[in-house]
């Protein structure tokens, strides 16, 4: 029930001691609003490195080939690894969880593509169907490459939209032609694509195709593939079959590095969000510590107040209050300091966070690996269950001492 008596004498007390409670309430404050903006920087920091991400598969694995470091069976040092067709084939069919899977053959520097009179140079990639997975590849109009192509060895091509911006403009491409070094290739499809601006740029055809026509015969210079909704675990252990194959196929040694470079996007998605976890739990130690240093100077000004008041505490038990009143008359001092500060430093800190975004996002101060700061709703409830608990800890000594006061004792206080 609501006692207007109760809450006009706490009010009483904290006026009494203006600068003394300030001080204290600002310490509450400064923690709470250093906490929030901390958690806000962890953050961003964490949606720049899904950002970074943001073009590839997280569950994708990717081979490229090296050249030998170590002797391995008679054969000296400094053996170069050329992948083939056969490699791809025989991971997608013996390398368990795979889902898609596609090689590159890259056309090496930007090719001369022409439309009509219009010439420019863009890069070139010679992929399977199975890439569009990979690189999050968003067809927006016609389709991606298809396994006919790759059967028939079809000449067409699915091209970016900044392709599409400089030589068609407000042609619609699919179905028109274009050459690529004078080989026409017929447009069936346009892409966007999440990631940097380059890959806008791309254009796609069949991988097969490109090695008939470019000289490419069974080679490719990279193998890409995604993975089924598996563990970290599982996809480390798809890494060393897929090794094992290669160690089969081009007989170098199993622990040679330099032989062929295995990359588990997943593994550094983990190694990435564990740091990011590192980095918020020092984030709440720190943020803790400095509440909790607010939370011994509201205790040091409660049990202040109450050796202020020990009289009119005894008069109080005198008179039939009883130890649990006392209590919490000395509770809810405590928590209206702590809550009314912690809520000032909350709001402060949620409002310094979201114009932190709001300068990154408008005056384009974005980086690789920070971005859009934010504070989660879930983090507002934590910071405010902490503000109760701080609460409560803060005056539990002082009001267990005021309970504890002894009434003739505290009429002889003068």
């Amino acid at each position: 029930m609501f006692n207007l008596d109760k809450w006009s004498e706490i009010f009483s007390t904290i006026r009494k001691n203006k600068m003394r409670t300030f001080l204290t309430a600002f310490s509450i404050a400064w923690g709470i609003f250093l906490l929030v903006v901390l958690l806000g920087a962890g953050s961003g920091f964490l949606n720049g490195v899904l950002y970074e991400f943001r073009d590839d598969a997280m569950n994708g694995i990717t081979v490229e080939p090296g050249h030998t470091t170590l002797p391995y069976k008679g054969i000296k040092p400094g053996k170069n690894i050329q992948l083939t067709n056969e490699d791809h084939d025989q991971i997608k069919d013996r390398v368990r969880s795979v889902k898609h899977t596609s090689s590159r053959f890259n056309l090496r520097g930007d090719y001369t593509v022409r439309y009509k009179r219009n010439y420019a140079r863009f890069a070139v990639r010679a992929v399977h169907p199975g890439h569009v997975f990979f690189e999050k590849t968003i067809v927006t109009d016609g389709r991606f490459i298809n396994e006919i192509d790759m059967r028939e060895r079809r000449k067409v091509a699915t091209i970016g939209e900044e392709v599409v911006k400089l030589f068609f403009k407000d042609e619609n491409p699919i179905g028109k032609w274009i050459e690529v070094n004078q080989i026409p290739y017929k447009v069936v499809g346009v892409f966007t694509d999440e990631g940097i601006d380059f890959e806008l740029s791309v254009i796609y055809i069949p991988l097969s195709t490109a090695q008939m026509a470019y000289g490419g015969a069974n080679r490719v210079d990279e193998i890409l593939f995604t993975t089924d909704n598996v563990s970290l675990k599982e996809t480390q252990l798809m890494v060393k079959e897929t090794k094992n194959i290669l160690v089969e196929h081009h007989s170098f040694s199993p622990e040679d590095p330099g032989a062929i470079d295995i990359t588990n996007h997943k593994e550094w998605v983990q190694k990435f969000y564990s740091m990011i976890s590192g980095i918020n739990i020092f984030i709440w130690v720190v943020g803790i510590g400095t509440i909790a240093a607010g939370i011994v100077g509201v205790s040091n000004i409660m049990i202040i107040a109450v050796k202020e008041r020990t009289r009119e505490i005894g008069i109080r038990k005198a008179i039939g209050a009883t130890p649990s009143s006392i209590v919490g008359l000395v509770l809810q001092e405590s928590l209206i300091v702590t809550i009314l500060a912690g809520y000032v430093g909350l709001v402060a800190g949620v409002a310094f966070v979201e114009l932190a975004s709001w300068v990154f996002e408008n005056f384009n101060l974005q980086s690789e690996f920070f971005r859009n700061p934010e504070i989660q709703f879930k983090t507002v409830i934590m910071a405010t269950i902490l503000l109760v608990i701080a609460g409560s800890i803060a005056g539990y000594f002082p009001a267990r001492m005021a309970a504890q006061v002894k009434p003739v004792e505290a009429l002889r206080e003068e």
